[in-house]
């Protein structure tokens, strides 16, 4: 080997090492690209978990959203005021609203009275009086209410945790959407009347009398005539105190409205009456004076956390059942009226297992069920309570004072809380504003809103709500059978269309009809449908039809009948040739018979003729009467109206969903108007509803998608486009492109 060969091969030596070792440091990068790109996506991966986990978590505690940006300057004096004022109102008020459900010893935050009625009745009917008479020390009955009061609240207890339980598994399977079908007429209609209920609740603590309590429908009828009847006895001292309350109350609110944009806060009267009013019976002894009705004894602290007895679950299923969609409308119905008002909104499934979890641990506690609160509501409004803030400080408020500060409030007369409920509910009744709102503008929505406030007044709460939401849903449905059906026409010089009735712009095209209804098309209101666009289009495709296969009969028989006049005519050619030999021989002759006659012209010609009907010409005769028979059936309209419509277009704009009786509807609706040579067309047909029309069989080899378009104004020039193609003939269509301008 040479000396240049050994140096070649240690080059290539060389190179291989380097090109190894290239390989090696390109291995190694892509090793490092690989392991950045799975460090990257890890990354992405754990970043995307913690912000999923960190939505979920703002969502469902919405406090560690919101207290961040709290602004202590613009809201923190108002909600202060506001929750001292709630708070404090709030125990004496829960003791009132649990002297209805005869449970003193109770906790009773964020009470309702219509709540503390459907409560009393269960505690009533599965503990009665009756069961706990004892023979006392003379021989005489005497009630245990020692014992009874203890069953009751077990009762109570079982019934609040089985309807918190119902409550957070409702918000869990999101059964908020409810609120959906909860319409503003109904939730206006449904507070007004469930402010009846409380007025009613509270008119007995102004006038000082004790009527009976009723319960299930009709109760606030039955307590009115109780009440009026009652009258007589109004206990004047405590109809003072209701009116100077009042009095007050109502003045310094309309002070607080009309000089609203003067003063920095809200004058917080009702704080100032609840404090007076105190002060007031303490000193001068109303109760032992003059008889008058204070709150009495307020329990001082929390009971011990026990399990309710869950054996009395299976009689109070239902009824808590009631208690948990009852507390939950008067809740959601709320909310949505001050989101309505103050421009927020309400998460109704969160809002649902809110209330949920408040009466599942109250359960616990020996609480029965709460809801919202319509007067500490507007209560907490009035007073310039504008955040979560005001609850937070009305919660502290009611802890102090179920601790330490009960009895300071034991001396407060029951008619001045009256009174502050009686004023605060202004705002509820308020609403009635409405009626001749939705007079002027929705019938319906007015029928909506009257039907539910006296369902809720006449049959309570739980059965006014329900029926409250059947008929809103009949009126749906009624509305769905009964659409506005109308054609429409072109605006001159854009691609809008509008219906014809309504506006003179807009002008229908020749040849042309645009047919669409106002509501869905579904299985109840497919047939009106069909039977309003063959009113509309002016096409009686019924008649049409019939028409079509008398004139294809008739023109059948005249095809048979001149078939025979044919054959006759070959008879006759041949008499009339062998006339004419046999006439060669004598210049004129003439035969006669009954019916016929038999003439030789000058020129040789005989002719054969029928009665007074000259059989030369009735071929063509024929031919003329065939054609137009023809014309007349392709032409013909009935009762006077569209003659030469060749396209009917369907806006399917308002149409979601597609039901297979809508389906076959409209597989007739296009098989009948292509009997009569009318050609049906869809616009403006959504994905979704297009997708449900192919797993229905509804295209065929007849019914093409070629048919769908996406706006009418597409559909429209597809049909001038092809109506011209068709006056101008196949082989015109071919040589010129069709152009139609609008």
């Amino acid at each position: 080997m040479g000396v240049s060969d050994h140096a070649g091969a240690t080059v290539c030596v060389e190179r291989i090492i380097l090109d190894e070792l290239k390989l090696d440091e390109v291995a190694q990068r892509q090793t490092e690209i690989q392991r950045s790109s799975i460090k990257e996506k890890i990354c992405d991966s754990v970043r995307c978990s913690v912000g999923q986990w960190k939505i979920w978590i703002l969502k469902w505690i919405p406090l560690l959203s919101w207290i961040p940006q709290y602004s202590v300057r613009e809201n923190g004096l108002g909600d202060l005021v506001s929750g001292v004022s709630v708070g404090i109102m709030h125990l004496p008020q829960g003791c009132l609203h649990s002297m209805k459900t005869d449970l003193r010893s109770l906790n009773v935050p964020g009470t309702f009275a219509v709540i503390s009625i459907m409560i009393g009745s269960v505690s009533e009917r599965l503990a009665p009086d009756d069961h706990f008479l004892t023979n006392g020390t003379n021989g005489s009955v005497v009630m245990d209410t020692e014992a009874r009061d203890v069953q009751r609240v077990k009762v109570a207890a079982a019934t609040t945790l089985l309807c918190g339980i119902f409550q957070v598994l409702l918000g869990l399977v999101r059964f908020g959407f409810v609120v959906t079908y909860l319409s503003e007429p109904l939730v206006r209609g449904y507070t007004t009347g469930a402010a009846t209920h409380v007025i009613t609740s509270q008119l007995k603590y102004m006038f000082g009398v004790s009527p009976r309590r009723f319960s299930g429908p009709l109760q606030l009828i039955y307590t009115l005539v109780e009440l009026g009847r009652l009258l007589p006895q109004t206990h004047i001292a405590t109809l003072l105190i209701s009116l100077v309350a009042l009095t007050a109350l109502i003045i310094v609110k309309e002070i607080n409205s009309c000089y609203s944009h003067r003063l920095l806060l809200p004058v917080p009267i009702e704080l100032m009456v609840i404090i007076a009013g105190t002060l007031v019976s303490h000193y001068a002894d109303l109760r032992a004076v003059n008889g008058v009705d204070v709150v009495g004894e307020i329990p001082s602290g929390l009971v011990p956390p026990r399990v309710p007895e869950v054996g009395f679950f299976s009689s109070v299923v239902g009824d808590a059942f009631a208690v948990a969609v009852v507390g939950y409308a008067i809740s959601i119905s709320l909310g949505k009226t001050f989101a309505l008002k103050h421009g927020y909104k309400v998460d109704s499934n969160q809002e649902l297992v809110a209330l949920g979890l408040s009466n599942t641990i109250g359960g616990f506690f020996q609480c029965y069920s709460v809801t919202s609160s319509m007067s500490r509501s507007l209560v907490q409004e009035s007073t310039g309570g504008k955040t979560q803030v005001a609850g937070m400080i009305s919660a502290v408020i009611v802890f102090i004072t179920v601790l330490k500060l009960g009895p300071l409030f034991e001396q407060l007369p029951t008619a001045v809380l009256s009174s502050i409920v009686f004023v605060n509910l202004k705002g509820m009744f308020m609403q009635c504003q409405d009626i001749p709102a939705l007079w002027r503008s929705s019938r319906v929505d007015l029928l909506v809103w009257l039907v539910t406030f006296l369902c809720t007044v006449l049959l309570n709460l739980d059965l006014g709500l329900a029926a409250s939401i059947i008929f809103t849903l009949l009126t749906v449905i009624c509305r769905t059978q009964r659409p506005r059906y109308s054609l429409l026409g072109r605006v001159s010089d854009t691609e809008l269309y509008l219906e014809t009735e309504s506006y003179k712009e807009a002008k229908a095209i020749p040849g042309i009809t645009i047919f669409r209804s106002s509501a869905m098309i579904y299985y109840a209101n497919a047939e009106l449908y069909q039977e309003a666009l063959l009113k509309k289009s002016g096409i009686n495709v019924p008649k049409l039809l019939k028409l079509k296969t008398r004139k294809e009969e008739e023109n059948a028989k005249k095809k048979q009948v001149k078939e025979q006049d044919k054959q006759t005519g070959v008879l006759r050619e041949l008499a009339n040739r062998m006339m004419v030999s046999m006439k060669n021989a004598s210049e004129s002759v003439h035969c006669h018979g009954t019916d016929q006659e038999c003439i030789i012209n000058d020129s040789g010609i005989a002719t054969v003729t029928h009665g007074n009907m000259n059989c030369s010409f009735q071929p063509e005769q024929d031919s003329e009467e065939e054609n137009r028979d023809e014309t007349d059936t392709h032409s013909s309209s009935c009762d006077g109206v569209q003659e030469h419509t060749h396209s009917i277009i369907l806006d399917f704009s308002p149409v979601s969903f597609i039901d297979t009786v809508t389906l076959k509807t409209l597989k007739n609706i296009f098989q009948d108007f292509a009997e009569v040579d009318v050609t049906v067309y869809i616009a403006g047909c959504r994905v979704c509803v297009v997708q449900q029309l192919e797993r229905g069989g509804f295209f065929s080899e007849s019914i093409s998608k070629s048919r769908l378009f996406p706006s009418i104004h597409d559909a429209v020039l597809h049909c001038l486009c092809r109506s011209q193609r068709d006056r101008s003939g196949s082989e015109f269509a071919l040589e010129m492109p069709c152009v139609t301008r609008l």
